[in-house]
């Protein structure tokens, strides 16, 4: 890299620089190694290769990066390097003065009235940019918004050709029904970016944010490659530029009630008059509106066809558990909520059809890739029922590593007593579990309890058993709750390298024992 950065010396205009040393620091955006913080491994690894070399090229690089570094640290590390070379004598590039400046000029949305895409358009100018006129951009910062996988960011690129570009909008208004092209403020474009670039995050990293994003895992390979990669730093650095919004609105809150009573109006509706199966489409109708104000930003009455491929093929099989008359039903009840829907939102009766008309199209394909987990898994429907009462099939997993005796029919005949919602169940669970046999006193028998006598039991071995049991219970409901994310996905690692899983359960209770606090965690975690 910093033979490769040799080419900034010879470059005039800042944007240029600015699109090349993002280009760098894009080339390990995204990528992910256990234990490792990739992102300060290589950009602060990167800063004092750099500054150590004391070069021209090594001091135009640290320039770029005391800008565009994708963190506090490493710009702050980049500039002091910066300043120690040119205390030394080292040239400055032509460039560095004007590098950062660039100022926001105007901001717009671009999309359609599906609302699956949005295109935020910022552009800036450079206060000295002999290129641009008095007071017009030099160039604009385009970064698309995904809404059918929570928000995140799925593209974003750089054009000085901004005239042309708006221009392509206003005309595309103008010829196209479904098209639309507004201004924003630059401080509202800041806050949308901002919630962009952070569920992306959220994404690439596997945490969980506010909102629960669900895509597939070539989108997340996506997100860490081609263009958006190469323009992420330029874009946040672009996005600091935006003056802050003092009052952003909140992203709409849909509680519970709010919920019922939508579904409510729906059933009554005359569009699912003909629905068979009320129970049924009281159900998915639930999920339906679950999907919209979780994932697509509170907004349960907007269609589109790209949505309902969404919601059918990827969040359906991943996320929820469906009864065999529910899965039937699904398509003829999503029908019937995008005829009541669609009108509501403003969608015109052809984006209608053609909405119904992808429904249609994807349903053949949800029978197949729907799969029914008491089959696939070889559990009974009451197993599933106490493992996912919730219906997050994404947890059924580390629930199961979690309490396995759940999916066993040992406890079957007393659901109630082994309840992992309640911290007796839990107890009676993991006693169960841990210690071979569980009787009505509630002490612990077998493997960890042969040869004490019930009457002369030590008061501390009890002592000792009791406390090994509530950090056992604190790491099941940590497990069952998938808080952090990292544990689950720390247990895994070390399932898949061929360790048991008691020697996994000792190994992630030593963490949780060791950990200060929650980040402290998270970094431990990550280490194993």
């Amino acid at each position: 890299m910093l033979r490769a950065a040799r080419a900034f010396l010879a470059m005039r205009h800042p944007l240029d620089v600015e699109l090349g040393v993002s280009e760098m620091l894009g080339s390990w955006w995204g990528q992910r190694v256990p234990g490792v913080d990739v992102d300060r491994l290589l950009g602060e690894g990167l800063v004092s290769h750099a500054a150590n070399a004391g070069t021209p090229a090594g001091l135009a690089l640290l320039t770029g990066v005391s800008v565009l570094g994708t963190s506090r640290s490493q710009r702050v590390l980049a500039e002091e390097q910066v300043q120690r070379l040119e205390v030394k004598g080292v040239a400055r590039p032509v460039w560095a003065a004007p590098l950062g400046e660039a100022r926001p000029v105007a901001a717009y949305v671009s999309g359609n009235k599906f609302g699956d895409i949005d295109d935020i358009i910022c552009t800036f100018r450079y206060d000295d940019d002999p290129e641009a006129e008095t007071g017009d951009a030099g160039h604009a910062l385009i970064a698309v918004i995904d809404h059918n996988t929570g928000g995140v960011l799925r593209d974003a690129w750089v054009t000085t050709k901004v005239d042309r570009l708006l221009a392509h909008c206003r005309r595309k208004t103008a010829d196209d029904l479904m098209a639309s092209f507004t201004t924003l403020t630059p401080e509202h474009a800041r806050t949308l970016l901002e919630a962009a670039f952070k569920r992306t995050h959220q994404v690439l990293t596997s945490t969980v944010g506010e909102r629960p994003v669900r895509i597939t895992g070539a989108g997340n390979r996506d997100l860490a490659e081609g263009s958006l990669a190469a323009h992420h730093a330029l874009a946040l650095a672009r996005v600091r530029m935006l003056p802050r919004e003092k009052d952003p609105a909140p992203e709409p809150v849909w509680r519970r009630d709010h919920r019922a009573t939508l579904a409510a109006q729906f059933l009554a509706s005359d569009a699912a008059a003909e629905l068979s199966d009320s129970y049924a489409a009281s159900r998915c109708v639930d999920h339906i509106i679950a999907y919209g104000c979780d994932v697509d930003a509170g907004r349960p009455l907007r269609v589109s066809p790209r949505k309902v491929e969404a919601f059918l093929l990827t969040w359906l099989p991943r996320r929820v558990v469906l009864l065999p008359e529910e899965q039937q039903a699904m398509p003829h009840v999503l029908a019937a909520w995008i005829r009541w829907a669609g009108p509501r939102h403003g969608l015109p009766e052809t984006a209608v059809k053609a909405t119904l008309d992808a429904l249609w199209e994807s349903t053949a394909a949800f029978t197949t890739s729907y799969l029914d987990p008491a089959a696939s898994f070889g559990l009974r429907r009451e197993a599933i029922r106490r493992l996912l009462p919730d219906n997050d099939l994404s947890a059924l997993a580390r629930r199961m590593f979690a309490f396995p005796l759940l999916a066993s029919d040992l406890v079957a005949e007393a659901a109630s007593e082994f309840d992992p919602a309640t911290r007796t169940g839990r107890r009676a669970l993991l006693r169960l579990d841990h210690f071979g046999e569980y009787d009505t006193t509630g002490w612990p028998r077998g493997k960890h309890s042969a040869g004490q006598e019930s009457a002369g039991r030590d008061a501390n071995a009890d002592s000792a058993s009791e406390e090994e049991l509530a950090a056992h219970e604190r790491l099941a409901e940590r497990l069952w709750n998938g808080e952090p994310s990292a544990l689950w996905e720390a247990a895994q690692r070390l399932l898949d390298r061929g360790h048991g899983r008691p020697e996994v359960l000792e190994t992630l209770l030593k963490v949780l024992h060791d950990a200060e606090d929650e980040n402290d965690l998270v970094v431990r975690l990550g280490e194993l």
